[in-house]
């Protein structure tokens, strides 16, 4: 083991005034007179009669949860108040609160029609109200979520407010890497508005959902269509050589009787309704297989009385099996595939969660496949819904952590502990809750429904083929149960229980970080993935935005770090031929203090030369 690399990682970060210089990208430099993401949010559900409200709202933070009198100035949605994109850099803290105000025009909503409030996310907890009157509230900070306020839209002006606290690390909600203290591995704290806004005119009558499950072995889809009530439905697929359509009559739905409650201010009000659900299974015309070599996307139309979306799906199969050698192995499409990935934090350096606009998501995706990447593992965070459309049709497998929650993690007993005495992580249980910080019986439930809500997000993303539940411990707990629970959710895609330590035994993977170590592969009968590995640290004079350096080994020039990370990538594939099924390199770019990415902080410099 790499003793003092270790030892200098342990205590990086740790200095007590930070102060971070200001970094941006290109985009943001190239583009400040460009609307702010005014593409369609949601690629796989999309609607032409829509109005993007993205842009400059009013803003104020106050002490006290009451409406302000007075603003504070204006930001720009969807950038959060602390980044330097929003034109606020102001931090929310545990206690305060954020407001949000603005007006929209609009004409008369025709007869027939419904209006629907739609938010990407907003962090962490919000409650929204329509021309004064309360529409509800929405906690956790990464799922999408929306309003009806056909009611209460009038033509001409109207206003909507939002109020939003966030706790942070400070409190249990999932907050991934964010920190009130950052340092190291851990980044500044984002909070408030970080996603789409947006507004969408619908029939009286009109799909709610759609989800598709693909049926790899029988060459077809499996629809389970959502509906406000049943209808007669066409559904037209478009394969590469041809283009089918399937009916559904409306005697093929079941109403479902479903109930929803939102939390304001400690009160819970219900609602109850019904909706309409068929299950449809559909016989492809033809069979065209999705990989990162080929991308192929189904292009799909489903029309149901006024309604009509357009969408997409892929086929493709992620499973376990044996090669020829008798190793277990990872296999896309039946065949076994060395899932060859890279750590993504999603940062930014002038906008943090959010991406500065859609040109720089996709280069971070097209730069790592140009490195010779066919993975990416999206690292505690979920992104908005086009990020994993660029990587549907770009060809870009995903590994998707879960966000951890439970408050900030112990790092001496579940980071620091587990790099110097490995073996020792084996025999810790799970449900032992209290050396976890899980000891809240009520943050765990919370949790539990959070990841089962973040997994029907994402579900109908082709790209993503592994859930990871939980990181290096990271809030973990009943990971055995949970991973069976996950299961009886999505069967088409594998499951991580535990990356890097505290291994219950269960789940598809066996997997590891390695950071000190020689890189070897141990099996137990499941394929054997590094699943975080590298962390070679190289500043670049005048791409860094702190002094301080956090990372596992340094390297004063990208000559010397393009050496090293060349010779780790033979060693990574020598290991190929001895068992190992996937790994991923840390990471994609600097983030902060943690200078040890492939790309600088402002996505400038790419570290690998020659």
């Amino acid at each position: 083991m790499r003793v003092f690399d270790a030892l200098s990682a342990a205590g990086a970060g740790r200095e007590k005034e930070r102060t971070l210089t200001e970094l941006s990208t290109v985009w943001s430099e190239n583009g400040e007179k460009k609307p702010a993401l005014p593409e369609y949010p949601r690629p796989q559900l999309r609607r032409s009669d829509w109005l993007c409200l993205n842009g400059y709202w009013h803003y104020a933070l106050t002490d006290k949860g009451v409406r302000p009198e007075s603003f504070d100035g204006r930001i720009l949605v969807p950038f959060s108040p602390e980044s330097a994109r929003s034109g606020v850099r102001k931090q929310l803290e545990p206690g305060k609160y954020l407001w949000y105000f603005r007006s929209v025009e609009l004409p008369a909503l025709p007869e027939g029609r419904r209006l629907l409030l739609h938010f990407g996310a907003v962090d962490e907890r919000c409650i929204v109200w329509w021309n004064g009157k309360l529409l509800g509230s929405h906690r956790n900070g990464y799922l999408a979520f929306s309003f009806d306020v056909t009611e209460l839209a009038r033509e001409g002006k109207n206003t909507i407010w939002v109020r939003v606290q966030d706790d942070t690390d400070t409190g249990g909600a999932c907050c991934g890497k964010q920190s009130l203290a950052p340092g190291g591995m851990f980044y500044t704290a984002q909070s408030g508005i970080w996603q789409t806004v947006w507004l969408e005119s619908v029939p009286e009558n009109f799909i709610e959902d759609v989800r598709v499950t693909p049926l790899y072995e029988e060459g077809e889809i499996r629809l389970e269509i959502g509906m406000t009530c049943a209808m007669d439905v066409k559904v037209q697929i478009q394969s590469r050589n041809s283009t089918y359509t399937h009916r559904v009559s409306r005697e093929e739905f079941v109403c479902v009787t479903h109930r929803r409650a939102d939390r304001v201010d400690g009160f819970v009000n219900g609602h109850t309704s019904q909706r309409a659900v068929a299950t449809v299974t559909i016989a492809l015309p033809e069979l065209c297989a999705w990989s990162p070599e080929d991308p192929f996307l189904y292009g799909m139309r489903i029309a149901a009385g006024r309604d009509c979306i357009d969408s997409y799906f892929a086929m493709r199969k992620f499973s376990v099996g044996k090669d020829e050698q008798g190793y277990p192995r990872l296999l896309l499409n039946n065949k076994p595939y060395f899932f060859h990935g890279v750590l993504d934090q999603g940062y930014w350096p002038e906008s943090l969660y959010t991406p500065p606009c859609e040109e720089a998501m996709v280069f971070d995706i097209t730069k790592m496949k140009a490195l010779g990447f066919n993975m990416i593992r999206k690292h505690v965070k979920i992104e908005p819904m086009r990020w994993y459309y660029h990587c549907d049709r770009l060809g870009m497998i995903v590994w998707q952590d879960m966000v951890n929650g439970g408050g900030k993690p112990d790092l001496g007993r579940l980071c620091y502990l587990p790099t110097v005495l490995p073996a020792v992580t084996q025999r810790i249980r799970d449900d032992n809750y209290h050396f976890f910080g899980r000891t809240d019986r009520a943050g765990r439930e919370e949790w539990e429904r959070d990841c089962m809500a973040m997994v029907r997000q994402l579900y109908n993303c082709p790209c993503i083929g592994m859930w990871v539940l939980f990181n290096e411990g990271w809030g973990q707990f009943d990971a055995l149960r949970i991973t069976e629970r996950l299961r009886r959710l999505d069967e088409t895609r594998l499951i991580d229980h535990a990356s890097g330590w505290f291994d219950q035994g269960g789940g598809d993977v066996r997997s590891v970080h390695n950071y000190f170590r020689p890189l070897r592969v141990s099996g137990d009968g499941r394929p054997f993935v590094i699943s975080e590995y590298g962390g070679f640290t190289c500043p670049v004079r005048g791409h860094t935005s702190t002094k301080a350096v956090y990372g596992y080994h340094s390297y004063e020039t990208m000559a010397g770090f393009s050496k090293a990370f060349r010779q780790q990538q033979r060693k990574l594939r020598a290991l190929e031929k001895k068992g190992l099924s996937g790994a991923v390199y840390t990471q994609l770019s600097d983030v902060e203090e943690e200078m040890n990415g492939l790309y600088t902080y402002d996505r400038k410099k790419c570290k690998v030369i020659g």
